[in-house]
């Protein structure tokens, strides 16, 4: 599947070809510190079916909770996480945020990762009250 995406400033752009069926939320402690949320969620992507159209990543390296050394690339301006790749193996093989790329709402997650370190709600989510736009929370 050909997507396209970019980062919140709009100073990166990029196109992917990504498999649609390998989507995963990965749960890791990491992931979320990382993502300032519950999880994240990556679309693999082989690294020359990815293609920046604008702007440049800047990259910080971190050791995931599996030991292995992860490059996270990021917008230097806004600080859009866009993909993280392995260094010392999986050549050329990024987890594209899915986030990131704008046909996101065509991304159905076809596995959870790393769920040991779920947090104890994120399998109740469908049960929490729903609100269709921004609440008054002055209220």
């Amino acid at each position: 599947m050909k997507v396209t995406g970019g980062c919140l400033c709009g100073q990166v752009t990029y196109e992917a070809e990504i498999d649609p069926e390998r989507v995963a939320i990965c749960h890791c402690t990491q992931c979320q510190t990382h993502s300032a949320t519950a999880y994240g969620v990556v679309a693999p992507v082989v690294e020359d079916r990815f293609t920046l159209l604008s702007g440049a990543l800047k990259t910080w390296v971190k050791t995931a909770d599996s030991g292995t050394r992860r490059a996270q690339a990021f917008c230097p301006e806004c600080g859009t996480r866009i993909h993280s790749k392995t260094e010392d193996g999986s050549p050329g093989l990024f987890g594209l945020r899915v986030g990131t790329i704008h046909q996101r709402a065509e991304l159905t997650p076809k596995v959870q990762i790393w769920h040991r370190s779920a947090m104890p709600w994120v399998d109740d989510i469908a049960d929490i009250p729903k609100v269709k736009t921004q609440p008054n929370l002055a209220k």
